[in-house]
């Protein structure tokens, strides 16, 4: 038997569609992970078979075999177990059920628990662009797929819970967005009013964040520099909501969203050590994560 069941990644700052392909055919039990995997889905193997097992569904005894397409695009990272775990099941007749407009996503436990990931926002951002109406996402990360309009978003706490709601036993209900701007935050830390003296260079503060421009200050230590730095954003205008997803997309890839407040609703300021490293301050990696520069989208960057 051969289930499709679709699920994302993350490449840079964008989303990927992944159909994972869940082929069962005669032969001596094995189960191989085809399509470019690194380590981490490599290892998905041993949780999809513990986690269906400690679930109390069986698992088929036979040849499978799993393809992640297309194949030319590096996988990296556990958001496959669940789409695999859900394509095994359909495969093997175990569950019945309509996946075909709808995107899974989340790293199983052993005990079948379904745990987060990071570059949700990204993900839905793709599955909504391509028509997708469903999501199937960890519970703790609903809040964040929530914030892209027009698609229905399942929270996900186990995979007993996926096999329920597919088969009809118990329906999830879906997560409702908050996607307000104003949620009654105290005001940035440093205020522009509370600096005496220093016009100067408040006006030049103030003429730099208008217009975006860069701006050098010199001076001896403690005389103020860094304080009037970390006043900038306080002036800044306040996000509207497309740049608040812009910078919310670009902290979901790099894991730094804050688990209580999905949406970022101030100004980011930056202000990274001076021995950081290349990759550190523009990005990149194995697995290109966002730096320091692009970490301070729509913000300010401090240098020191």
């Amino acid at each position: 038997m051969l289930a499709k069941v679709n699920s994302c990644s993350v490449i840079g700052l964008d989303g990927v569609l992944i159909e994972v392909e869940v082929d069962i055919a005669n032969g001596l039990p094995a189960f191989n992970i085809v399509g470019l995997p690194d380590t981490a889905v490599q290892e998905a193997r041993e949780r999809v078979r513990a986690a269906i097992k400690n679930t109390g569904l069986p698992f088929p005894r036979t040849r499978l075999t799993v393809n992640l397409a297309p194949a030319d695009i590096r996988k990296a990272g556990p958001a496959f177990d669940l789409p695999i775990a859900v394509g095994i099941l359909l495969a093997g007749e175990t569950i019945f059920g309509d996946v075909e407009k709808a995107i899974f996503m989340g790293e199983l436990s052993l005990d079948g628990s379904v745990r987060h990931v990071s570059g949700i926002l990204p993900m839905a951002t793709l599955a909504h662009q391509l028509g997708y109406s469903r999501l199937f996402v960890p519970a703790p990360d609903a809040p964040e797929a929530a914030l892209v309009d027009g698609v229905t978003v399942y929270p996900v706490k186990n995979l007993l819970q996926v096999v329920d709601h597919l088969t009809g036993h118990q329906r999830m209900q879906p997560f409702a967005a908050d996607r307000t701007l104003d949620d009654g935050e105290s005001p940035a830390v440093v205020d522009f009013g509370e600096i005496k003296g220093q016009e100067h260079v408040k006006r030049a503060a103030e003429v730099a964040a208008a217009g975006a421009h860069n701006m050098l200050m010199t001076g001896p230590p403690g005389s103020g520099k860094t304080l009037i730095a970390r006043a900038i954003p306080g002036i800044l205008p306040r996000l509207s909501l497309n740049e608040a997803l812009d910078i919310t997309r670009i902290y979901s890839v790099a894991d730094m969203l804050p688990g209580d407040k999905p949406l970022i609703r101030r100004r980011p300021f930056r202000a990274p050590h001076h021995t950081i490293s290349y990759a550190g301050l523009i990005g990149g990696g194995r697995f290109p994560k966002p730096g320091e520069i692009s970490l301070a989208h729509r913000g300010v960057l401090f240098l020191d």
